[in-house]
């Protein structure tokens, strides 16, 4: 039985969502009919629909709740919820409670954010609402509390919940005495991360935004009942997350149902949707649900609201974030366009849900390597540069692990004992700042014989960004801080004149030295001795560990006389590897970060091949074949096996947005995880995009089959024996 057939409360049945984003005009031109037959074309089984905040599209009582310049005496909110419940749809009232306008700052000046001297902070002609004042306690639960008694939605979205972002302080009074009762100091004068008062005022302000989230659903809840969801708006991608004080953890702790705000690919690709999705996902236990956005309007840099979307580059983006668990919702902004191939873009992707959900639902990933990550790590790691410093290093792990095929889940550390079934290694991309117990259940893990791929000042902080005497691993890595290191993780602006990024990775065994082999960490590197770096060393004494590339310091571009090595053998260690329980692999070069950077293929064999090794070789599923392919296996509950197989093959050949599909095939697949042990393997596996059935061959526990095209992407079901 398909998920959305259960009797279950709404959240647990409602799938696939449909936006059309209000504008003040639209009460003047709203089709229904259209819009009807967009819900019905697109099978949604729910839609989101303005009501108010900034503006309302009903007729408020509140005589400071700005109504729709042309609304007139309509109420095309209630319209629209009425012919939604004629369809049987779910609703959910979308609300964006963080500006007012002008009348409403004349009448209550002290609701609104204001800088060091006093001056409100403003955008787009609006006053910033701040998050510690009567609009949020008091005012934003009526109007709550107004559109539940006259509307009954089933629940509530809210685009920018959340308030100022961290960029900028508010010294209203509400904070300032909000801030003395809470921590007994002064609100922090500047941003510094040094000060031990900034960072609780970090910590104040996440404290502050989960009370709204409890006190919206208090109310929603009292007055609506007990399934009438307040549920915000969120982001997978962790440093927006942090900009917002929005907390992915302690939010997916009190929620049964995510609302994703993640419209389009930024610098990763299409999978960073599937990547977030398996990261949203792993903090529910895979046991609720999310939903995610996707824009049919052209939402590239610059941006063309009214204007359709690239028919490839919007599907792409749907079916990574399918793999990846999500469930799809089309977003469009306005309701009449002149650009009316935006409304043709979502209808094959979700009829294909449709009639596929239940390949979609009661399932769990089945991946073998573990990347953790924490939002602490993004906030006090990551400091005023979250992206560099976090962000980089983690998202280039995530390429070098889709393009070698090696299947993963993000794991958080807070659930570093309870998800680590099946875990056969752990990599921490330059997670900086980590607890002492963080540390002690990953050296737990790796004492038990877990393998662990680390990189950079991995654990040299605490969990509020303070510097260790020590790394909390070193006796995990092998190694011991210096707190020195050589490079730099930004790469200055250079010519070619001056180039301190010319750096390189010795490999001290040679190529052509029959009397030795080299690590199977350096596999593939054949007739070379050194690599392209280009980044920062961490540099630390080697207590216990093999090391298998050294630096190389820089030395002139031009004139090409003059470009020679002068230090070809420094000595200082760049990898280092040891096997005590687990096997270890330590980068104390940033290659994770210059991946993610500059993609150099030899930093993304380096680190596949370190988790490969740390792995002992073991992956449940291998990928061979010409062509990018990023693939996702899940095991459903009845233990047959469902494998997402997208095709990233023409995303990476111009940049964005994608104009055409290109095909692959045929793709080898082998899996560890199919086969029954002790009993009949399957013969037949099913394509459930192409359609058709193909060849399974077994050799003692793997499986085989060979998938003959992908255009997109391909999802074959491995039934059990």
């Amino acid at each position: 039985m398909a998920i959305s057939d259960s009797d279950g409360p709404w959240y647990e049945r409602t799938l696939r969502w449909g936006q059309t984003n209000l504008t003040e005009i639209d009460p003047d031109r709203y089709d229904h009919d259209l819009w009807i037959a967009q819900w019905e074309k697109t099978a949604v089984q729910g839609v989101v629909v303005n009501a108010g905040g900034i503006v309302a599209y009903y007729p408020s009582r509140f005589p400071l709740h700005y109504r729709a310049q042309y609304l007139g005496g309509r109420d095309l909110f209630g319209e629209i919820v009425e012919a939604a419940r004629e369809r049987g749809l779910t609703v959910v009232a979308r609300m964006d409670c963080n500006r007012a306008d002008q009348r409403f700052y004349d009448e209550h000046p002290d609701w609104f954010c204001v800088d060091a001297d006093g001056v409100p902070y403003t955008s787009t002609g609006r006053y910033h609402s701040c998050v510690n004042s009567p609009y949020y306690d008091t005012y934003i639960p009526q109007v709550l509390t107004e559109v539940i008694e006259r509307y009954r939605p089933d629940g509530f979205a809210d685009n920018n919940w959340s308030g100022l972002p961290r960029e900028r302080i508010c010294y209203c009074r509400n904070c300032a005495a909000g801030f003395r009762d809470a921590v007994g100091e002064a609100l922090p004068a500047n941003h510094d991360w040094d000060d031990p008062v900034y960072r609780r005022w970090i910590r104040w302000n996440y404290d502050r935004r989960i009370e709204i989230w409890d006190r919206f659903n208090e109310v929603t809840r009292s007055v609506g009942g007990p399934d009438c969801l307040w549920m915000g708006m969120n982001s997978p991608h962790v440093e927006h997350q942090s900009r917002r004080f929005r907390d992915l953890k302690r939010i997916s702790d009190r929620t049964p149902y995510i609302l994703l705000d993640h419209q389009y690919r930024q610098h990763l690709g299409f999978q960073e949707n599937a990547h977030g999705g398996k990261l949203i996902r792993g903090l529910q236990g895979w046991r609720h649900v999310a939903a995610e956005n996707t824009a049919m309007y052209n939402f590239q840099k610059p941006p063309f609201r009214t204007s359709a979307q690239a028919e490839p580059e919007a599907r792409m983006w749907m079916v990574e974030g399918i793999a990846g668990g999500l469930h799809p919702w089309w977003h469009h902004i306005g309701a009449h366009s002149e650009d009316h191939r935006q409304y043709d873009i979502a209808a094959p992707t979700f009829t294909w849900h449709r009639d596929h959900e239940d390949l979609l639902t009661d399932r769990r990933p089945v991946a073998n390597v573990g990347l953790v990550w924490s939002q602490d790590n993004t906030d006090f790691y990551g400091r005023d540069d979250p992206e560099l410093r976090t962000q980089l290093p983690h998202f280039g792990v995530v390429d070098a692990l889709v393009r070698a095929g090696i299947g993963y889940v993000p794991i958080h550390v807070s659930r570093l004992e309870s998800q680590l079934d099946g875990i056969d290694v752990l990599v921490l991309a330059s997670v900086g700042a980590l607890s002492d117990d963080h540390c002690a259940a990953i050296r737990r893990f790796v004492q038990a014989g877990g393998g662990l791929v680390a990189t950079g000042e991995s654990s040299l902080y605490d969990e509020d960004g303070v510097r260790r005497e020590d790394f909390g691993l070193a006796d995990v890595f092998g190694a011991s801080a210096k707190h020195a290191h050589l490079g730099a993780m930004r790469h200055p602006v250079t010519s070619w004149e001056a180039a301190p990024t010319h750096t390189y990775l010795h490999i001290p065994v040679r190529w052509d030295d029959e009397a030795t082999t080299r690590h199977p960490v350096l596999d593939g590197f054949v007739r070379t001795n050194q690599l392209p770096f280009g980044g920062r060393v961490e540099c630390v004494e080697a207590t216990d560990a093999e090391a298998l590339l050294t630096f190389v310091a820089p030395f002139p571009v031009v004139p090409p006389e003059t470009s020679w090595q002068r230090f070809p053998a420094t000595g200082v260690p760049c990898l280092l590897v040891r096997e005590s329980g687990g096997r270890v692999a330590y980068f104390p070069a940033d290659v994770d970060r210059c991946f993610g950077r500059g993609f150099q293929p030899d930093h993304a064999v380096l680190l596949a091949n370190a988790v490969r090794w740390a792995a002992h070789g073991r992956q449940p599923v291998t990928i061979s074949g010409v062509g990018t392919i990023d693939a996702h296996l899940y095991v459903r509950g009845d233990g047959s096996h469902v494998l997402h197989l997208v095709n990233l093959s023409g995303s990476g050949t111009w940049r964005a947005p994608m104009h055409e599909y290109i095909p692959v095939g045929p793709i080898h697949v082998e899996l560890t995880a199919g086969a029954s042990p002790g009993g009949a393997a399957p013969r037949i596996a099913r394509l459930a995009v192409s359609g058709g059935e193909i060849e399974v061959s077994a050799d003692g526990d793997v499986l085989a089959l060979d998938v003959p095209r992908i255009v997109d992407h391909e999802v074959v079901v491995i039934p059990t024996g």
